[in-house]
């Protein structure tokens, strides 16, 4: 993957999350948020797709500059360290990663978030779309970036659906207890469809 093929995941997500806003800020009202989930996940993806660098590190660093300075709440907070664990990962000037090095960097990503929030599959949270989706990354890495990306994406899509049958942990939402299952997970479903980004044709 290139920088510019990254970038360009990143407005791909953008314009999806646009398109998709009305859906996500439904799901978390049913499930008992604040039901601005779509408004949150539009600024942070749009956050992404506006920033700036000449490597993958620069690149990333500018993308958690731009979800704290741009974007409030905790949305851009997660992605925030999810960006920040990516940027400690990669080495300055690098500009391209075979489907290994994308693997890892997202596998560093998911570690540095696990020290933020001690959310996990289940818990009826975008961890639920995240964790298998990067699972997936590692073990289908081998098979190159193609078949790594669509598996990641089904297993992103599968672990959001799956939410739907679970009792929120976090949030507001758990404070509807046995009432909060039902609706997917509106942070799930976006992290779904941003996984969706990354595969192209």
């Amino acid at each position: 993957m290139t920088l510019d093929q990254f970038r360009k995941v990143w407005a791909r997500a953008a314009e999806k999350a646009a398109a998709r806003e009305k859906d996500y800020s439904a799901l978390d009202a049913a499930a008992g948020g604040d039901g601005d989930h779509g408004e949150a996940i539009v600024a942070a993806t749009r956050a992404l797709a506006a920033a700036q660098g000449a490597d993958f590190k620069s690149l990333l660093g500018d993308m958690v500059s731009h979800l704290e300075s741009d974007v409030s709440g905790s949305t851009s907070s997660l992605y925030g360290t999810l960006f920040e664990g990516m940027a400690d990962a990669v080495d300055a000037g690098v500009t391209e990663l075979d489907a290994a090095g994308v693997a890892d960097l997202f596998a560093a990503g998911l570690e540095e978030l696990g020290f933020a929030t001690k959310a996990k599959v289940g818990d009826k949270t975008f961890m639920d779309a995240l964790i298998p989706a990067v699972e997936a990354l590692k073990a289908h890495a081998a098979e190159g970036e193609p078949a790594m990306f669509a598996a990641a994406a089904a297993a992103a899509k599968a672990g959001s659906e799956a939410t739907a049958q679970m009792q929120a942990k976090f949030g507001r939402a758990k404070n509807l207890g046995a009432r909060s299952i039902g609706p997917v997970d509106a942070g799930a479903a976006s992290n779904a469809d941003i996984w969706s980004c990354f595969v192209v044709g």
